[in-house]
């Protein structure tokens, strides 16, 4: 994840640049469930409305906390699928917060937040709610598969937050949706959200059907450029990126434009970031157990909690997957191997890289730069 807001608070209140350290343990995204309300076009875990045989019980996630907790790993995402259509969500949020983690978010498409469930969610006293859009009306509504989902979503989300629940709209772009963009940056300043996540598409789940529609890179680099202009001028939004490291190298060419005496520090705090963390600061457990690098390489099984607690796999010194995401920078070929940006975005996304051209380690094909701008 690229804390795009973080680093525009650099440019006014500069802090020392410290060696690039991993946390203790990884942030994890749980998908507790893969049952959803909706189809989106892009969902990574290719959920649908009906149950899913073999998903963990609420001992079993019992269980696999306690491990998590111990292993300190410092952030719980709980996802799904739709986690609130788990009967269990508020009984698996408060063994979490009794557990004392520091922090225990929800994601959510938001369509099912209504008046008793966001007084429920707000007693739950999760730290952050997710609601994801894809467009205004129509267009959300298209990739969602759902009709009247963009009102029922905006209506959960502000129901959130008039309960004073820290809430944040995501929003994946493709081809399809790109012009709507713009909007739905007014649409967060104008619904006073604190958060605004921008994800770029994976190639994963049914994001990798439709990854024809990924947005070209000059609509991408548009799109970077406007949304780094709206966090500049909305520092009460905190604005994130996800699931393309070039945002890094790129902020760091669109500073210098502007600033150039800014530019050095920049690039020495983005070192210090280190890009893309799949398999290092970042990890996911599937509905069924299985643990995978990121949320987006659920073709990449790890092993099962079932069988092996979530420490154990994760610090496994034999697995060739973590073996070769961990080194900083990673040992890649292609365009990624040569970049002079290596050990800021560190390679960028391992799972396109394998989706489009079949090796993990290869160049990734969603990076934007110019060939110049990597040389």
């Amino acid at each position: 994840m690229f804390r795009l807001s973080q680093f525009l608070r650099e440019l006014d209140a500069p802090s020392p640049v410290q060696p690039r350290r991993n946390p203790p343990g990884p942030v994890v995204i749980w998908n507790l469930i893969r049952r959803c309300n909706l189809l989106c076009k892009h969902c990574y875990s290719t959920s649908a409305d009906k149950d899913f045989a073999g998903e963990l019980s609420f001992d079993e996630i019992r269980t696999v906390m306690d491990d998590l907790r111990a292993f300190k790993v410092p952030a719980l995402i709980l996802s799904g699928g739709e986690p609130l259509l788990r009967p269990d969500i508020f009984d698996i949020a408060a063994y979490a917060k009794d557990l004392g983690f520091p922090s225990v978010s929800l994601s959510s498409n938001g369509t099912l937040i209504t008046v008793p469930l966001a007084d429920r969610i707000t007693a739950a006293g999760f730290d952050y709610v997710g609601v994801s859009l894809d467009g205004i009306g129509a267009v959300n509504d298209a990739f969602r598969g759902k009709s009247g989902a963009f009102h029922a979503a905006l209506d959960g989300l502000r129901l959130c937050r008039d309960r004073g629940v820290k809430v944040g709209l995501r929003f994946t772009m493709t081809a399809e949706n790109a012009h709507h963009f713009a909007d739905i940056l007014q649409l967060t300043a104008d619904e006073g959200v604190g958060k605004f996540y921008f994800s770029h598409l994976n190639y994963a789940g049914r994001g990798n059907v439709n990854r024809a529609e990924d947005a070209g890179f000059a609509m991408t680099r548009r799109a970077m450029d406007t949304l780094f202009d709206f966090a500049h001028a909305h520092p009460q939004v905190e604005c994130v990126t996800g699931n393309n490291d070039a945002d890094g190298p790129y902020f760091l060419a669109w500073v210098a434009a502007r600033w150039p005496d800014k530019a050095a520090h920049i690039q020495g705090k983005l070192r210090q970031w280190g890009g893309n963390a799949a398999g290092v600061n970042v990890a996911n457990i599937d509905n069924l157990g299985w643990v995978h690098p990121d949320t987006m390489w659920w073709h990449e099984r790890l092993g099962n909690v079932r069988k092996i607690p979530f420490s154990q796999l994760w610090s496994d010194p034999e697995s060739p997957v973590l073996s070769g995401l961990r080194p900083h920078p990673r040992a890649l070929t292609g365009r990624c191997g040569g970049c002079r940006h290596l050990d800021i975005c560190n390679g960028n996304s391992r799972v396109r890289a394998d989706r489009a051209g079949g090796d993990r380690w290869g160049e990734d094909p969603g990076c934007y730069l110019t060939d110049k701008e990597v040389a």
